[in-house]
């Protein structure tokens, strides 16, 4: 059973991805909001920002799989929150996006996200400003204001995780839902 924080970082998710607020996910949605990531460090490398296209294109086309059975390309909130939140059917996509995201993060691959990075990008996806600076200090940053690229994504996959609660993510969500 997911608990009450995992429904609350999805359904904030689901409301960040409908980039075109028309209540569905739309191919469209995840191919403005990659192109909105991949625009927020211009210094990542071409093989970043194809990975990070490609982990956006993923998510959309595992979402599509699993779930759009009368084939409309649309996904409504309660269908993304039954994938989202099932680890058998989301975890490799999850690690693809997870991966790629703290990749971008760290265009000079020294393994460290620094805060203006992170930032750039969580604010492309649509996060708050307060939320996103609370939760880069969740992370613990260490010497020069950065964190390690694997500690992010780790953080994002616990962040789909349905059994999780209490965890650096959950700073997202304060004040957003509700």
């Amino acid at each position: 059973m997911p608990t009450t924080e995992a429904n609350d970082r999805v359904q904030l998710v689901f409301s960040l991805f409908d980039a075109d607020g028309n209540g569905v996910l739309e191919s469209d949605d995840f191919e403005l909001m990659g192109k909105r990531v991949v625009a927020a460090v211009p210094e990542a490398g071409d093989i970043a920002r194809s990975a990070m296209l490609g982990a956006f294109r993923r998510y959309w086309e595992t979402l599509v799989r699993e779930l759009d059975a009368n084939g409309d390309g649309r996904i409504s909130a309660e269908e993304f929150t039954a994938v989202v939140l099932n680890p058998e059917r989301f975890d490799a996509t999850v690690d693809e996006f997870a991966d790629a995201l703290a990749t971008m993060g760290d265009p000079d691959g020294d393994g460290f996200v620094e805060r203006p990075h992170f930032t750039a990008l969580m604010t492309a996806i649509g996060f708050r400003r307060p939320n996103i600076d609370v939760l880069f200090d969740a992370f613990e940053p260490v010497d020069g204001d950065r964190i390690p690229a694997i500690t992010w994504a780790d953080g994002i996959r616990d962040y789909y995780r349905p059994e999780k609660a209490g965890i650096p993510g959950d700073h997202l969500t304060a004040g957003t839902l509700r």
